[in-house]
């Protein structure tokens, strides 16, 4: 004999999908993966996570300067990490691309359930389970009442629930009736086939579903809201000497130091306003700390403009000025020095400049003046130049000296002084480069083109002067505010937005969700046909929820027994 070995079938390979169908499958499973719940909190939390280096680095929109002292005292990590957009994370691609993500992630999300909802809002409860024993709470007793009664009363009680009602007459199957009765959301009777039982259903909590869809939607309200503020708005910042001078007017972006627009806003457009600030007021602790900042101003806005009529106002930190759609806030304060230059012809030249707190406790400024001399005094155009005045230094509004060194001690201004530093020649103004406000080009004193003519300490009223007569006179100081101009035309969207969220949260972690069932039947142990059998049963999402308790209230409400009668009950 010879044997033969037949080889194993080789399985059929299932049929190839077309590209087509591959690609769509992949976009499907995608989406589903994008829009499930999972993939939105996580999106959330990244969000969260990726908003920290904008807590903790200076940001160009809010301090260029500061960004870029932080990138040049780093030669190698600043410019990495300006690349990667660090100093301006809330207008990255990255976080962009993550707020984008999260939007879709939400809508993709909360629409469904939306639907699904809704269609369980609208599907009656279940009926009563075959069992009722065996669900986490229950109850059983016998009555003399008819189970027709039993059930009545038990859905005169249940006010706010959604009922059903379902018995056993002699009708056929399908036949039946809806009406609203003892205040229930809904009430529909049932004929089954069993003759002499009454079972009741009743559901309560669905407000929980939907005050966490309504809590989600108010998330997408709140991401809406922002972009359009980002969009449409703008923030501009301004430094004003609270002398009740000329202020200034809204009526370009150059009025403001620094003006950061919207990404579909050229700064054109801007809301008519005008601010002067009269006064400032800062209220310190014993300890030097800063209690309280006060400014009083005037503003113009709409028809005030053409009638050339002012409004006094009292703003203070957290406490804007909201006129036209726009908000002034009062961000806060410094010190400008006054000083006065007396040239040998007589001619004074005056200024009041803002200088840099370097201090935040105590206030030590710095910061320069720049001063050209009048008109006609020098042949030429070149000589002129080389009699420019700057002064650069401290400014301390309670001085104290430790020998020549001068410093603060509060930042109240209470004794004020200077120590400067006073150079001739000249000052960079009309050459065309950057200038600092605080600081003098180093470049013109390392050339020889700006010389030191005298360092010296002065307090109001004193005076030092130069070689060819020049007087420089330290006149004292006069505060300044800073004060931001903020519009946002969704501010309110987002305040509607963020309250909603709260009471949809509040809604879910209250409410709790469920379910009761009632069966009523007539007792056939014994000879005595006038008693009725009733089960109660219960079931909630969660026990820790204080379910048993509400159910033991339930029971004696609904049944109007004694909790000392034959019962049997059980929880988890």
């Amino acid at each position: 004999m010879t044997a033969t070995t037949t080889p194993a079938p080789v399985p059929a390979r299932p049929p190839r999908q077309s590209l087509p169908r591959r690609v769509l499958a992949l976009l499907r499973n995608t989406w589903r993966g994008l829009t499930s719940m999972r993939t939105a909190l996580m999106l959330l939390f990244l969000l969260a996570l990726a908003a920290i280096p904008g807590a903790l680095l200076p940001q160009r929109s809010l301090n260029a300067q500061k960004v870029d002292q932080y990138i040049a005292d780093r030669a190698t990590l600043g410019p990495w990490m300006d690349r990667l957009q660090l100093f301006d994370v809330f207008s990255s691609f990255w976080f962009t691309a993550i707020y984008a993500l999260l939007f879709v992630s939400l809508v993709g999300c909360i629409v469904p359930r939306v639907f699904d909802h809704y269609k369980a809002w609208r599907t009656p409860p279940v009926k009563a389970p075959r069992n009722l024993t065996r669900l986490p709470h229950h109850y059983s007793t016998t009555t003399t009442a008819s189970a027709q009664d039993v059930i009545a009363e038990a859905r005169k009680q249940l006010r706010g629930w959604r009922v059903i009602e379902r018995d056993g007459a002699d009708v056929g199957p399908g036949g039946g009736s809806s009406r609203n009765h003892g205040g229930s959301r809904e009430h529909r009777v049932e004929h089954r086939a069993k003759d002499g039982e009454r079972t009741l259903s009743a559901e309560k909590g669905y407000v929980r579903e939907l005050g966490n869809i309504v809590f989600h939607l108010a998330l997408v309200a709140l991401l809406v809201a922002i972009a359009v503020g980002k969009l449409f708005g703008y923030e501009g910042n301004v430094i004003v000497v609270a002398d009740d001078g000329p202020g200034f007017c809204t009526t370009s972006t150059a009025a403001f130091d620094s003006f950061r627009a919207g990404r579909v806003n050229d700064g054109t457009g801007l809301t008519p306003l005008c601010v002067r600030v009269k006064d400032f007021r800062a209220d310190y602790l014993s300890n030097g700390q800063a209690e309280m900042f006060t400014a009083d101003i005037s503003y113009q806005s709409g028809g005030d403009l053409a009638n050339d009529t002012w409004r006094d106002t009292t703003i203070q930190v957290n406490h804007p000025l909201r006129v036209s759609g726009d908000r002034v806030y009062l961000q806060g304060h410094g010190y400008a020095p006054t000083f006065t230059v007396t040239y040998p012809d007589g001619r004074t030249r005056t200024e009041t400049t803002q200088w840099r707190p370097d201090d935040p406790t105590t206030f030590l400024s710095s910061g320069v003046m720049r001063f050209d001399p009048p008109g006609g005094m020098f042949g030429s155009e070149q000589e002129r130049r080389k009699h420019q005045i700057a002064v650069e230094g401290l400014f301390a509004p309670t001085a104290l000296l430790h020998g020549n060194l001068l410093t603060s001690s509060h930042p109240a201004l209470t004794d004020p002084a200077v120590a400067v530093d006073i150079y001739r020649g000249e000052t960079g103004l009309d050459t065309g480069r950057a200038q600092s406000l605080f600081a003098l080009d180093s470049e013109m004193i390392k050339q020889g083109r700006l010389a030191k003519e005298q360092r010296v300490n002065l307090r109001p009223g004193e005076s030092a002067t130069l070689s060819d007569g020049t007087k420089v006179t330290f006149d004292g100081a006069k505060e300044y505010a800073n004060l931001q101009v903020s519009h946002d035309p969704a501010q309110g969207w987002v305040l509607a937005s963020a309250l909603t969220m709260m009471a949809g949260l509040l809604v879910s972690l209250l409410v709790k969700r469920r379910r009761i069932w009632l069966r009523a039947y007539p007792d056939a142990r014994g000879n005595d046909e006038r008693r009725t059998v009733v089960e109660m049963g219960g079931l909630a999402r969660t026990d820790q929820a204080g379910w048993g308790s509400e159910f033991d209230r339930l029971r004696t409400r609904l049944l109007d027994s004694d909790p000392t009668a034959r019962t049997e009950s059980t929880r988890e």
